[in-house]
C-alpha cells in the first residue's frame, strides 16, 4: 500500500502594496481550492505580516527585512538559503521585478513561476506571457499563476480576513469607542497619490452632515493621515480620529464593527472589503474596472471621465474633476441608503 503523498509545498512572494496583498489572498484560496492540504508560505513586507496572519490559508509570512525598493541581494540571498529545507515545490513571484525572484532562486524552489519581466531567466523556470487584454484586472493575473500554463481564472475567490472578537472588545475600550450609534468609517488616505483622493473638505462636510443624522464617524489611517483626520473631525466632538492610533490588523477589525467604510480607491478599501463591511468607494485616477473592491457589499461612484482613468499620482490637466464632481450628497444619499436597508 503506498504512503500518501506529500502536499504540495508553495512558497509566494507577495506584494509590496497593502491593497494588492489583500488581493492575494485570492490566489492562496485558490491554491487551496484546488489541494486543501497544500502548504503556503508568503515573502512579505513586514508590516503585512500581520494581515497575513488573518488570512488561514497561509503557514508562515516571512518577512523580508529590507526597505521597500532595495536591492539588498546578500540578504535576499540568505534568506533563500536559510528556507532550502524547506524543500519548496513551487514558488509563485507575484511582483515582476528582478529582485523579487532572487529569494525563491536562492532557496532552491522546484518550480519558479513569474511573468516576463526584467530578464529573470534563469532565475524563474516557468515563464509566463502576461496578456493585460485578458488578464484586466491584477487579482486574475495574481490567480493566473496559481493556475496551468494558459488556464485562465474563473470564479474569482473573494478575499476574507478573520476578525478578532477580544481585540475588538479591547479597541473599544482603549479607545472609548461608542457603538450605540451607527458607525460609519472613512479612510481618506490614498498612499498612490492625490490624484486617488476625494477631496478632504468632501469628507468633512460628509461626516458633519452624518453626525447630524445621530451616525458616529471614525477616521481611520495610517500616522501621515492624521493630520486628514484632525481637518476631517475639526468641529464634531463625537467623530473619532483613529489615524495612527491603530494597527493594520486594528483597522480590520474595526472596520467589522462599521455599518459602512467610505473610502478613497486605497489599500484600506480593499481591508475594508475582505473584513466584510459595506464598502463605498470612490474612484478618480484608476479604475473600478482594474482594481475593484473584491465584495458583492460596495456601491461605486465613478464618474468615467473621458480623461479618466489615467492612472497618475497627480491630475495631468490639475482640475481633479474625476474626484471633484463626485458630491457630497450623491455619497451621502449612498449611506442613508444603506442605513435604511440594516
Amino acid at each position: 500500500m503506498s504512503a500518501a503523498a506529500e502536499p504540495k509545498r508553495y512558497l509566494v512572494v507577495g506584494p509590496s502594496w497593502v491593497g494588492d496583498m489583500v488581493m492575494a489572498q485570492a490566489l492562496f484560496k485558490t491554491l487551496r481550492q484546488r489541494e486543501a492540504n497544500c502548504v503556503i508560505d508568503v515573502i512579505a513586507p513586514q508590516w503585512s505580516l500581520p494581515i497575513l496572519q488573518r488570512m488561514p490559508e497561509v503557514r508562515h509570512g516571512i518577512g523580508l527585512p529590507v526597505g521597500h525598493g532595495d536591492f539588498s541581494f546578500s540578504v535576499r540571498r540568505d534568506l533563500g538559503k536559510s528556507l532550502r529545507q524547506e524543500s519548496y515545490d513551487q514558488s509563485i513571484v507575484l511582483p515582476r521585478s528582478f529582485k523579487s525572484a532572487l529569494v525563491p532562486y536562492f532557496s532552491s524552489a522546484k518550480t519558479r513561476t513569474g511573468y516576463r519581466g526584467e530578464m529573470r531567466y534563469g532565475l524563474l523556470n516557468d515563464i509566463r506571457p502576461l496578456d493585460k487584454l485578458v488578464l484586466d484586472q491584477t487579482v486574475k493575473r495574481f490567480v493566473a499563476l496559481g493556475l496551468n500554463p494558459g488556464e485562465l481564472p474563473e470564479a474569482i475567490p473573494q478575499p476574507v480576513l478573520t476578525i478578532d472578537q477580544k481585540n475588538q472588545q479591547r479597541l473599544c475600550s482603549e479607545l472609548s469607542l461608542d457603538l450605540s450609534r451607527p458607525v460609519i468609517a472613512m479612510m481618506p488616505g490614498a498612499s498612490y497619490g492625490p490624484a486617488k483622493c476625494w477631496p478632504l473638505e468632501y469628507f468633512a462636510e460628509l461626516a458633519a452632515k452624518l453626525t447630524e443624522r445621530g451616525n458616529a464617524v471614525w477616521v481611520l489611517g495610517a500616522a501621515g493621515d492624521k493630520s486628514s483626520g484632525e481637518q476631517i473631525i475639526a468641529g464634531i466632538e463625537s467623530a473619532k480620529n483613529l489615524c495612527g492610533s491603530t494597527r493594520l490588523e486594528d483597522t480590520a477589525d474595526l472596520l467589522a464593527l462599521s455599518a459602512t467604510a467610505v473610502s478613497n480607491d486605497s489599500g484600506l478599501m480593499h481591508v475594508a472589503a475582505a473584513s466584510g463591511v459595506h464598502v463605498i468607494a470612490m474612484f478618480g485616477s484608476s479604475s473600478p474596472a482594474y482594481t475593484p473592491a473584491l465584495t458583492n457589499k460596495k456601491t461605486i461612484h465613478y464618474l468615467n471621465l473621458e480623461c479618466s482613468p489615467c492612472f497618475k499620482r497627480e491630475c495631468p490637466l490639475t482640475h481633479l474633476n474625476c474626484l471633484r464632481n463626485i458630491h457630497v450628497d450623491d455619497v451621502l444619499a449612498s449611506v442613508e441608503m444603506l442605513l435604511a436597508a440594516t
